[in-house]
């Protein structure tokens, strides 16, 4: 049997043979440029995606390490950014939050393919207190509160047709009381040990800078490294 094909098909081999990587216009990267320390140009790089168009520049995946060791992956949204770190909300009781809660350590990328950039962020994860929480809730549109109300994320779903009603009765809890908040909501911060930006450069000579920070408080340490 050749390596092309199978009983069904195509080999997933054969189908990604030969397509595009980094294609189109990529903007620069004057690495010797770059600010001291990482927050600014990360803003710099999130202003430039969002003029640029790029889709859900806010979408970040997230990694955690479960009891057994063992990475999770998933895809969340950035809620704000600072010098002090990168925010995100669960559920406390999802996976991820019993994860955070027993090993406080992550990793976060942003990917913007159209501008072909990455950003990787590892480090601590620091729970913000019920006040910034609570703001951090109220803040979500109707919508976004009521899926949040309804819970039980990632347990299985054995009636679809629940889901629905559901989600109507949160809403209708949400619209009778705007200031319901939802008990196991949860932020973190990511605070950054470790930033690299990543752009690419068709015909593999990608730039990578990468800063990490001084345990002892000093600046931060900048570093350019192989693709």
């Amino acid at each position: 049997m050749s390596g092309t094909g199978g009983p069904t098909g195509p080999t997933v081999r054969a189908l990604l043979f030969g397509v595009p990587m980094l294609a189109g216009e990529l903007p620069g990267f004057d690495a010797e440029a770059a600010p001291e320390e990482p927050f600014p140009l990360f803003l710099a790089w999130l202003t430039e995606a969002l003029v640029a168009g790029v889709r859900e520049p806010h979408a970040m995946t997230l990694a955690t390490v479960d009891a057994d060791g063992c990475p999770d992956l998933r895809v969340v949204a950035l809620r704000d950014a600072t010098e002090a770190g990168w925010t995100f909300a669960t559920n406390a009781d999802s996976p991820k939050g019993r994860q955070l809660a027993g090993q406080p350590q992550a990793a976060v990328l942003f990917h913007w393919r159209e501008q072909g950039r990455q950003i990787r962020v590892r480090g601590p994860v620091v729970r913000a207190d019920a006040e910034t929480t609570t703001r951090d809730f109220l803040d979500r549109l109707p919508g976004s509160r009521a899926a949040s109300l309804v819970g039980r994320q990632s347990e299985v779903l054995t009636d679809p047709a629940a889901l629905p009603r559901a989600f109507e009765d949160a809403l209708a809890r949400v619209e009778a009381d705007p200031g319901t908040v939802d008990p196991l909501h949860a932020l973190f911060t990511l605070s950054p040990r470790s930033v690299e930006f990543w752009q690419g450069v068709p015909g593999r000579g990608h730039i990578r800078l990468r800063y990490r920070a001084d345990r002892a408080g000093g600046p931060w340490l900048r570093e350019r490294l192989w693709p």
